[in-house]
């Protein structure tokens, strides 16, 4: 006999479904930006060629991975499962992972609220937070992404259109 009910949390099906876009659109956008922008490239050669990053929800997803193989950076996909990551970054649930890339709250202030797990090297978790930072910039309109990032940069003009414009087309088509 139950004393207490097991209740399981619903789920959340248009919340999944924004989370799980976002991740497959920045991480195909990190490998454009691999491409496109030199100080994004500049991070990644200070990690070891054949690095992996996660990001993703806990308990089950949706998750994003980046992996660097001979000195290219290509996004892997959406499963973790069996794959040795050097660097992994976890929202505790699809709640705060809705309210970080939604924009209703920053990286940092979800570090500060324990809401953000971070698994690995320090100086690689905060080298690949300064390239989706960067990533952020590019794809997202000045307004928010104020909100998104610490600083916003001073870039000049043209970093900012051609960079946006190598950085969506190339993650649209994937190259």
């Amino acid at each position: 006999m139950r004393i207490v009910e097991v209740v399981r949390a619903g789920k959340k099906p248009f919340k999944r479904a924004y989370v799980g876009i976002f991740l497959w659109f920045t991480g195909r956008a990190i490998q454009a930006a691999a491409t496109v922008d030199e100080q994004v490239r500049q991070e990644f050669a200070s990690l070891p060629d054949d690095f992996t990053f996660s990001l993703g929800v806990l308990p089950d997803g949706p998750w994003m991975l980046i992996g660097k193989e001979k000195g290219r950076v290509k996004y892997l996909g959406g499963n973790p499962d069996g794959k040795h990551l050097h660097v992994r970054l976890a929202m505790k649930n699809i709640e705060t992972a809705f309210l970080i890339l939604s924009f209703q709250e920053s990286t940092a202030l979800a570090t500060a609220r324990n809401r953000l797990i971070t698994e690995g090297e320090v100086p690689q978790a905060l080298a690949m937070i300064r390239v989706m930072d960067i990533v952020e910039v590019y794809l997202l309109p000045k307004i928010i992404a104020r909100l998104a990032v610490k600083r916003y940069p001073s870039w000049t003009f043209g970093r900012k259109v051609f960079g946006r414009i190598g950085i969506y087309t190339r993650a649209l088509l994937g190259i």
